[in-house]
């Protein structure tokens, strides 16, 4: 059971330059974890700016649907520091977030029940969804969120927010919640650490070894079966 959190003292923490940040941070293992669902996004160079976002708030992973490859374009290098997972469908996706990793699915969209994410209307692990840049989240999206925030908007001048100007909103609020440490400063910037060693190709989730694993046994099988080309052709990269 996800338990609710001491909301008030965070956020007004995080707001107070006299209080020092990390009186209120609580440990990697300790604090809500943080995931980001990415699907029917149409522009694909906000993948690699939503890469960015997701390491700048201390995402845990960023879980791609459908195409596992992804456009780094925009990313400066972020996307090396953030994990990115693969699932082949949505409904596959939000049920391992929800009992394999203990999630709240939490759309980002204007609909009846939405609160303002300014409220931390917050309660634990969170994975958040994101529609797409002109329509939003689509009726199956919809379906598979447990609870919906919008941002506040106060201008007269556009209907709605760039996605990953909205993600970064969004994230940048669920930190505060968390309590996540901030990280340290150097001049005008933040730290940033040792690049890691990159293990798989740019822009593409591997396979995971289960995945492998069926690869694998799909070869043999169809090698068996006397289909060379079915053999060679990687299913599960599509």
């Amino acid at each position: 059971m996800l338990h609710i959190m001491d909301q008030p003292d965070r956020p007004a923490t995080a707001e107070n330059p006299q209080v020092e940040a990390d009186e209120s941070a609580c440990s990697t293992s300790q604090c809500p974890a943080c995931y980001l669902i990415t699907y029917n996004v149409s522009k694909k160079h906000n993948l690699g700016t939503l890469a960015r976002c997701a390491t700048a708030f201390n995402v845990r992973q960023v879980c791609l649907v459908g195409s596992r490859q992804f456009n780094t374009f925009g990313a400066h290098g972020a996307s090396e520091y953030v994990d990115f997972c693969h699932y082949s469908t949505l409904e596959e996706c939000c049920h391992d977030l929800r009992h394999n990793k203990g999630c709240s699915i939490v759309g980002v969209e204007i609909v009846e029940g939405a609160q303002p994410v300014h409220s931390f209307p917050f309660s634990g692990s969170t994975a958040f969804m994101l529609g797409n840049e002109g329509q939003g989240l689509n009726e199956k999206q919809l379906a598979l969120c447990d609870s919906f925030v919008y941002i506040s908007q106060y201008g007269a001048g556009t209907a709605s927010l760039n996605v990953a100007v909205a993600a970064s909103i969004v994230l940048h609020h669920f930190a505060l919640f968390a309590g996540y440490q901030e990280r340290q400063r150097q001049g005008y910037k933040f730290e940033v650490a040792e690049r890691p060693q990159r293990t798989a190709a740019r822009g593409v989730v591997p396979l995971s070894p289960a995945e492998l694993a069926a690869e694998r046994q799909r070869r043999q099988q169809v090698s068996r079966d006397g289909d060379g080309d079915a053999a060679a052709l990687p299913a599960l990269f599509d």
